[in-house]
């Protein structure tokens, strides 16, 4: 069966364009992962104010960020078997419900306990929200348009960086942590409502359903040979992403000699580049293939890579250029591989391939974070040794990715009937 979408298409969609309602859906998905990624990448920041707030430790503080993770790494698995069973609509604000009431416990909270259950509650509900998307997109939008939907989408992690992680330290800098959380719950029932009101059910899947077992459909998705290579596509890229990530600033501050009050104009410049980068990137894919986009992508991403993790002491001007380089990289591999990713499984298995590949990314990216803490170590004035043998690591895993990847656009390439994807 070839790939195809089965909801009701974009007429003559490469010369019209998205319509009006595509174009508000679109929005809404990417507001949507917004507030899924800034609740999730607040807590870092506000890791400083927490601690002493809530009279908590370090190691509290990183359990209640990791709990997050493996709570979203185990209800993936877990809502797998029914994801193709309902209206993804309903799934949607469901979890979206579930994941404002955890991310409304975090608000509430007063000690750790209660903010370690928030955060695993949210993470619980999190975990499925994005692959619920992902199905919509592949539902809804044919393949050689799904580059410049992810486009589109994926500029949610480059606006969490310039909107609400600084909009996030405001409130708490001004009022208090709490507020934060509050924010992202007022935002998190506007977009709900939206979705509610305007957002048409997406249910044509619930035909193609073959499986009555929650359980069969998901071994079922699991066992199936060609969904093995994906998986572990987004294993490698997972791992690789994360290991960079949790040692960021600390690297530009002590050794790129960067000076602490800088980083938030170095993440505000990437960001800014990044939500410009975004829809450009989902264009290119779909015009030029999205196969040739990753190479290019993870190419740059190699070359910057082993230049970031060889610098010493720069000044602010190349650290902003060399993080927008890298950023060109990680966008022009994220975007088209999840573009691709949708097109791998049957339309009857949408939602539990994506489920799982969700729990996936997130044990691999927490796997990843883990590995790197064992690498690195720490001299006495603060600097980082050994972070050039993660950018191997990063390396290593990009190629063996692009290599991999080549046989997931060969699937694609069969099951869709074009040439290039």
């Amino acid at each position: 069966m070839s790939e195809q979408t089965i909801a009701a298409p974009i007429a003559d969609p490469e010369e019209r364009g998205f319509s009006r309602y595509q174009s508000f859906l679109v929005a809404l998905l990417a507001l949507t992962q917004f507030t899924l990624i800034i609740d999730f990448i607040i807590m870092s920041p506000l890791g400083a104010i927490l601690m002493p707030a809530l009279n908590i430790t370090a190691g509290q503080f990183g359990v209640a960020v990791s709990a997050y993770a493996f709570a979203a790494g185990i209800s993936g698995i877990l809502a797998a078997g029914f994801a193709d069973r309902f209206d993804r609509k309903r799934l949607l604000l469901f979890f979206y419900v579930g994941f404002t009431i955890g991310t409304g416990l975090c608000a509430l909270a007063q000690d750790f306990h209660v903010l370690l259950l928030g955060r695993i509650v949210t993470g619980l509900f999190a975990g499925v929200i994005g692959s619920v998307v992902l199905a919509i997109v592949a539902d809804l939008f044919p393949l050689h348009l799904r580059g410049r939907v992810m486009g589109f989408v994926q500029t949610a992690f480059a606006a969490s960086q310039v909107l609400g992680v600084p909009a996030g330290l405001f409130l708490a800098n001004h009022w208090n942590w709490h507020i934060c959380f509050v924010a992202i719950v007022g935002l998190s029932i506007a977009v709900m409502s939206a979705i509610a009101l305007v957002m048409q059910p997406v249910d044509a899947h619930l035909k193609l359903q073959h499986d009555s077992n929650p359980f069969q459909h998901l071994i079922s998705t699991v066992t199936q040979p060609r969904y093995t290579l994906a998986f572990m596509v987004t294993t490698l890229l997972a791992t690789g992403g994360f290991m960079l990530m949790p040692f960021g600033s600390a690297f530009t501050v002590h050794n790129l000699g960067i000076d602490i009050v800088h980083l938030p104009t170095i993440y505000l410049v990437t960001g800014l580049f990044a939500i410009a980068l975004g829809p450009l990137v989902g264009r290119a894919s779909d015009a030029f293939g999205k196969y040739p986009t990753f190479v290019f992508g993870s190419a740059v991403s190699v070359i910057m890579v082993l230049i970031y993790t060889h610098l010493g002491h720069v000044s602010l001007v190349t650290a902003i250029v060399v993080n927008v380089l890298m950023f060109v990289g990680i966008f022009s591999r994220m975007i088209p591989s999840q573009a691709l990713m949708t097109a791998i499984p049957d339309a009857s298995q949408r939602g539990a391939f994506n489920a799982v590949s969700s729990s996936v990314q997130q044990l691999s990216g927490g796997l990843g974070s883990v590995v790197a803490a064992a690498i690195v170590a720490e001299n006495p004035d603060g600097s980082l040794l050994h972070f050039d043998w993660i950018g191997y690591v990063v390396v290593a895993t990009s190629i063996i990715s692009v290599t991999a990847m080549y046989f997931v656009q060969r699937q694609v390439a069969r099951r869709s009937g074009r040439r290039i994807v």
